[in-house]
């Protein structure tokens, strides 16, 4: 083979293990940050759930002391 198909052979290569190390060191990252956001989405939906039984403990509490004051 000639010194200029060797040569651009191995540039070839060179190409496609850089171009694979970027897609996987790509990859990793996007998993990283999805499983973070996840997370993000999981604390966020647990305070929606506390507040709406809060909510509703409040709305029991306000009609406990309504009643009370009506008896009065």
């Amino acid at each position: 083979m000639s010194e200029t198909v060797m040569i651009s052979i191995m540039s070839l290569l060179g190409s496609c293990v850089g171009t694979i190390g970027g897609i996987l060191a790509s990859s990793k990252l996007i998993n990283f940050r999805l499983a973070e956001l996840e997370e993000k989405v999981k604390k966020h939906n647990n305070i929606i759930e506390r507040t709406y039984i809060l909510e509703g403990k409040m709305t029991e509490a306000e009609h406990d002391i309504r009643d009370l004051k009506n008896r009065q």
